[in-house]
């Protein structure tokens, strides 16, 4: 299943993930086990995530995220670093350049850079919040069926939530 909303222009999208992946190395990843390129850094011949290094120089690992864009709102929103740089950022680059960057201030354009940023936000809340939930009910779910059988769940307080058939 595809975790996240398509690219506006999936060429540019691929050029700047290829270029991530050029600075780190390709199949390059930090000690902690980040591998997405937007998220790490070349330290010498040492890749290291954004996290380690702060963490490395006692700084703070949460950034404030501009959800509508800093040029359309001034709102922020405390994000993981990582998630900053390789999720949040990443798909503001592929709004419109002229929504991304409102030079004039154009209140249409501000109004549509906080439509974007509200969307991307609700779904990578959805990514980080929601869906490993999803993915832990539906291994224990199988884990149950190979422990207990098939309708393991009659005769316990689960069966009300059973979809009626």
């Amino acid at each position: 299943m595809n975790k996240s909303l398509p690219p506006r222009d999936p060429g540019a999208a691929l050029v700047r993930k290829a270029k991530a992946a050029r600075r780190a190395g390709i199949g390059a990843q930090c000690a902690c086990g980040e591998s997405r390129p937007e998220a790490l850094l070349r330290n010498g011949k040492r890749i290291i995530c954004a996290a380690c290094d702060r963490k490395r120089k006692g700084k703070a690992t949460v950034d404030n995220h501009h959800p509508f864009g800093k040029a359309n709102h001034p709102t922020t929103i405390p994000v993981w670093v990582n998630d900053h740089r390789a999720d949040l950022s990443t798909a503001q680059y592929d709004w419109p350049k002229e929504t991304r960057e409102n030079p004039e201030g154009c209140p249409l354009l501000a109004g549509a850079g906080c439509i974007r940023g509200f969307v991307y936000t609700v779904v990578y809340l959805i990514k980080k919040g929601l869906l490993w939930i999803a993915e832990a009910l539906e291994w224990l779910s199988d884990f149950l069926l190979e422990k207990m059988g098939p309708n393991w769940w009659l005769g316990t307080q689960l069966e009300q939530f059973a979809p009626r058939r």
